[in-house]
């Protein structure tokens, strides 16, 4: 029995049906809403219908579970009830055959488990190096003073860390304008029509599928090389190469590529939003940045070495960072198929549906964050599991959300040691870009950034 049918109704008592969102279309239902906006269509349903509320996908039923109990019921399910693999066939073309949502039940928690090891603690001492050093090669050329587009240069930068922490140096210093092009177009096969179908005949679908046939070709090459050099680089190419199922077998090319991508994403497409966010608030934040500063210059002035342990001693980052991810959390939604019937208090939903939660609606919860719409990087955090959720929870909470902090962690440190910044457009001007499946600043969003006085490698300005 699942902790949700613990939770239903009692003996003999009548199950009810999950009320419905208001506005369905005789076509899509509530689907042209829901691509319009995640953020609001899923905060009216909320407000609509309360814990539980469910909405028509293009034909896809699918139940809205909000607040902490129905969030934590949703979490603790097992895959037996509520299959994510089902839920995310959108990623089944991106990821690759016999990868992640498209492999057996095994074989998936075999790649998850090799895929977690590719972010162990060894690994990570050298990601931590790693990212500092393309955040000194990112800035080299920045001079004294001047203006930053945030969403394209963090969406470089990050994809450049996470590169050469997943693939070695020599593929991220030896990246072409090929694979740039590749990844976006796997970026964009991830649409809100995807998840009712994936396979539709469309042009972007037609270059996402390209793109991975290609990709596999460009890593299996890398692996190829690796493999005659001996070489041991200590990242997650390493890692992946040399796991083995159960039965003793490797990964083949095409899996590998698969968990490269699947880590690529994790590390990659939520942390570039996330990275331009917490810039954004830190220049509206002055005084927590200063903080933030000072807790840098007393790591500095103790001689710690830049670092694994030295990024392990920065609560005030990662506390700003943390209200970041909760006033906006890089995945709005995350959703589940109901494989067997499910129950949640007196309400009974039937297999073959979709339940979902609402990361940003969660994080917006009063009862838990008052005031939810104010940044406070003092916030403490709410006493009820499942209320604060930017990574997931349970037993899928997502397996990168230790290197997303890692990364964010080691540009912050590195930047805020060199530069100040300030908004250059009236705060207002900075809102979340919501018809997206990750939360990132609207573009365009500009800030101004200063040498800092004595910062390294810089003339005092």
């Amino acid at each position: 029995m699942s902790l949700a049918d613990a939770a239903g109704a009692g003996p003999g008592a009548p199950w009810r049906s999950a009320p419905k969102v208001s506005g369905a279309r005789a076509e899509g239902g509530h689907l042209a809403e829901f691509a319009e906006n995640f953020c609001r269509f899923l905060a009216r349903a909320h407000r609509e219908c309360g814990e539980l509320a469910e909405f028509d996908l293009g034909g896809q039923e699918t139940v809205l579970m909000s607040g902490p109990e129905a969030q934590e019921a949703f979490f603790r399910a097992p895959d037996e009830q509520l299959s994510q693999a089902l839920a995310y066939q959108v990623m089944v073309p991106v990821f690759g055959p016999g990868v992640i949502f498209d492999a057996p039940p095994e074989r998936c928690k075999a790649q998850l488990k090799i895929q977690v090891d590719a972010l162990r603690y060894q690994n990570m001492k050298n990601y931590a190096g790693v990212i500092a050093g393309e955040v000194e090669d990112w800035s080299a050329a920045w001079g004294e003073q001047g203006e930053l587009e945030l969403l394209h240069e963090f969406h470089q930068l990050t994809l450049h860390t996470a590169t050469h922490c997943l693939l070695g140096g020599h593929f991220r210093h030896h990246l072409s304008e090929e694979f740039y092009r590749l990844y976006q177009d796997l970026q964009a096969g991830i649409q809100a029509v995807s998840f009712v179908d994936p396979y539709l005949q469309q042009p972007v679908f037609a270059r996402r599928d390209r793109a991975r046939e290609r990709l596999e070709q460009l890593v299996s090459e890398l692996i190829a090389r690796r493999r005659a050099s001996g070489l041991v680089v200590g990242d997650a190419l390493e890692t992946f190469m040399a796991g083995t199922y159960p039965d003793g077998s490797h990964l083949t090319d095409g899996e590998i590529t698969g968990l490269v991508i699947a880590t690529l994403f994790a590390g990659h497409h939520t942390s570039s939003g996330a990275a331009a966010w917490t810039l954004v608030e830190l220049a509206r934040h002055p005084e927590a940045c200063r903080e933030i500063v000072a807790e840098l210059d007393a790591i500095d002035a103790r001689g710690l070495a830049p670092g694994l342990q030295a990024l392990r001693e920065m609560p005030a980052l990662e506390a700003f960072i943390g209200e970041v991810l909760r006033l906006h959390p890089p995945l709005v939604v995350l959703m589940r198929r109901v494989m067997r019937d499910f129950s949640f208090r007196d309400a009974l939903i039937p297999a073959g549906k979709t339940v979902a939660v609402s990361i940003y609606e969660s994080h917006q919860n009063p009862d838990y964050f008052p005031e939810p719409a104010r940044f406070d990087p003092h916030r403490p955090e709410p006493e009820r599991m499942f209320a604060y959720i930017p990574f997931g929870g349970g037993r899928h909470k997502c397996a990168g959300n230790a290197f997303a902090m890692l990364q964010l962690k080691a540009i912050f440190s590195a930047l805020l040691r060199r530069y100040a910044f300030e908004l250059a457009a009236p705060p207002e001007r900075y809102v979340d870009e919501v018809a997206n499946m990750t939360m990132k600043p609207r573009a365009p969003c500009v800030v101004r950034y200063r040498a800092r006085k004595g910062s390294p490698g810089r003339t005092p300005a």
